[in-house]
């Protein structure tokens, strides 16, 4: 994994710019601690970031290969799990390779192949390639949006990066921001809306796209989508197809010349996932796996439980540790940790995130990292599946919005006159959620509730999911971790799409099928445990923690966020005892404490960027 960026202007001369190119470059340092490299043309600038993880001596990058007359130059941020049959399949056809890293792979694939090679790769991905005959820059993101890419395009000029600070980072750049972007911050929140970059003049190349840009100008195609089709196995059938593509999936992504590891809570995911991957260490005498789990002080004496998390994770971990032998590495974090890890969070996003949901997360990253420098995480199989309780509540299925904004009222309430009456954040979530449900590949006979629910697991694909994989990719980057997601596996999730809904819920339970695809992989009482999320802490001393600094920041006349808030109604939360309310946030993701710990990681945004607004 990587940190990548580069510079497209017809306008300039590139090559008296080095200076910005390496500025653009240097960003992403933490994407990328190991090495550093830059190429740069009269019209063309790349930069490149490296984590070493296959062949660390010989993958440097930009990679530059002659081909005749022209010349092909790629910077690369992925991991490509089929590079040895592609690799294979190209050597028959007269190719020669001189590395063993996947970005000779890819370079080579398009030589060969051109911009249909982006349909022959099963990985996680965001790449550049320019071809110097063409005068023409390719850009290419994954099919479910795991590796990131932002670009801003104008009057001739390309900017991109994996991150937006890339691109801030530009002298010619400015961080400003619109009604748009206020309403993605106030009204949206972490789910940003795809290809949105919320900066002014910066968006995100969307998931399964791929952009050219060249004298002519800029065009951006989807080369992937979800397609729906009528699902021919029976329940047996389907669950030995999960299995056996979720098998090789894990298989796949152990692929690694340096250490690499699990995350495990002890739930279905985590363990399935685990547990394959520990099986494969066995069958290849590759030694004992790593897994690590995240916990806080005195959790074990403040939880609490709820719906969306109905038991803690601690004994759920030892079970599955004992189970297959792995050598598991507790993690546990206090109060001013996490309190300090808002900011820190910030700066790995640029933006305002998940709370403390993202800062425990970057701490819990930092930590694996002092051991391993790969991990395999079990996001998007609540999204795949259909496993959070909004699939199965009527609340959530009859609501006209995201299951994870009926609680935009409430959020809108807490904002300035001012600011509502200018972005109309209620009107905005609307229009991105009829935006989104106007998306839905249907298939046609279908009744209402089968229809509704590929509404509600499209909803959860495009929408929500790529909230997740922006956090663990940017928290995992910040500290130099690259976290593979195997759930995100295409094949998987085409095929899984479309399972029909009773099938999904065989056994009349949440994600059944793939506890049916599980069978005899997991004991039973793993098997059959109920979802449990990301775990968050629950220590008092977080919430008094995150009034204080909210409290500061109404006390401050110079808070760049006061603008935007209903600043009585908040200092009348803050001020009160905030344990005793519960204020939605995020749909019942965020509460009382997360609220607070938001508004505290606007106004450090707003500050540390010095975001103006148009």
């Amino acid at each position: 994994m990587c940190g990548i960026t580069g510079w497209i202007d017809w306008q300039k001369d590139l090559t008296q710019y080095p200076s910005i190119l390496e500025q653009l470059t240097d960003t992403m340092t933490n994407r990328g601690p190991d090495a550093s490299g830059t190429w740069i043309t009269q019209h063309c600038a790349l930069g490149h970031r490296r984590l070493s993880v296959m062949d660390p001596a010989n993958g440097a990058q930009p990679m530059v290969r002659k081909y005749g007359d022209n010349t092909f130059s790629i910077v690369y941020n992925g991991e490509l799990y089929n590079a040895p049959e592609l690799k294979k399949e190209l050597e028959q056809r007269g190719h020669k390779f001189y590395t063993t890293c996947d970005t000779e792979v890819l370079l080579v694939s398009y030589i060969e192949w051109g911009r249909a090679c982006v349909d022959r790769l099963n990985g996680i991905f965001a790449f550049g390639v320019w071809n110097s005959l063409e005068q023409s820059l390719y850009l290419v993101r994954d099919r479910l949006g795991v590796k990131p890419l932002f670009y801003s395009y104008s009057n001739g000029r390309l900017l991109f990066g994996s991150e937006p600070k890339a691109i801030l980072s530009h002298p010619d750049f400015s961080a400003q921001i619109s009604g748009e972007g206020l309403a993605e911050i106030f009204a949206v929140g972490p789910a940003r809306t795809p290809g949105h970059g919320v900066y002014c003049n910066m968006f995100e190349l969307k998931p399964g796209h791929c952009m050219t840009v060249d004298r002519s100008g800029m065009q951006i195609r989807a080369y992937w989508k979800l397609e729906s089709k009528p699902h021919e196995d029976d329940v047996d059938t389907t669950a030995e197809r999960i299995h056996e593509l979720l098998k090789d999936t894990v298989e796949r992504q152990l692929a690694s010349d340096v250490p690499i590891c699990t995350l495990l809570s002890g739930g279905l995911d985590s363990s399935a996932l685990t547990t394959f991957a520990a099986n494969y260490y066995q069958e290849h005498n590759m030694g004992t796996i790593h897994t690590y789990s995240i916990d806080y002080v005195d959790n074990d004496k403040h939880f609490k439980a709820n719906a969306f998390q109905p038991n803690s994770d601690a004994p759920w971990i030892q079970r599955m540790t004992e189970f297959l032998g792995t050598e598991h590495h507790y993690i546990e974090f206090d109060t001013p940790e996490l309190v300090e890890a808002l900011k820190t969070a910030v700066f790995a996003r640029d933006l305002p995130g998940m709370a403390d949901v993202d800062g425990s997360l970057y701490l819990f990253c930092r930590e694996i990292k002092k051991d391993a420098t790969v991990a395999i995480s079990g996001e998007a199989a609540d999204e795949v599946f259909g496993g959070y309780p909004w699939f199965h509540r009527s609340e959530a299925l009859n609501a006209n919005t995201f299951p994870w904004s009926l609680a935009t009222r409430e959020r809108v309430s807490l904002l300035s006159p001012e600011l509502v009456n200018w972005v109309k954040p209620e009107q905005y979530v609307q229009e991105r959620y009829r935006q989104a449900l106007s998306e839905v590949p249907r298939l046609a006979g279908e009744d209402q509730q089968q229809n509704r629910m590929r509404e509600m697991s499209y909803l959860n694909i495009t929408r929500f999911m790529p909230t997740l994989l922006d956090r663990k990719d940017r928290m995992s980057m910040a500290v130099g971790l690259e976290v593979r997601v195997p759930f995100c596996d295409h094949r998987l999730v085409e095929y899984v799409w479309n399972i029909p809904w009773e099938i999904k819920t065989s056994g009349d339970r949440e994600k059944g099928i793939l506890r049916r695809a599980l069978r005899g992989v997991l004991p039973d009482d793993v098997l059959t445990r109920k979802k449990s999320p990301y775990p968050k802490t629950h220590n008092p001393s977080y919430l008094a923690a995150v009034q204080r600094w909210v409290l500061d920041i109404l006390d401050d006349p110079g808070s760049p966020i006061l603008q935007f808030i209903d600043a009585p109604k908040i200092r009348a939360l803050a001020e009160g005892d905030a344990s005793q309310f519960d204020l939605p946030w995020f749909g019942q993701l965020m509460t009382g404490p997360q609220l607070f710990a938001y508004l505290a990681q606007v106004d450090t945004w707003l500050r540390h960027y010095k975001v103006t607004v148009r």
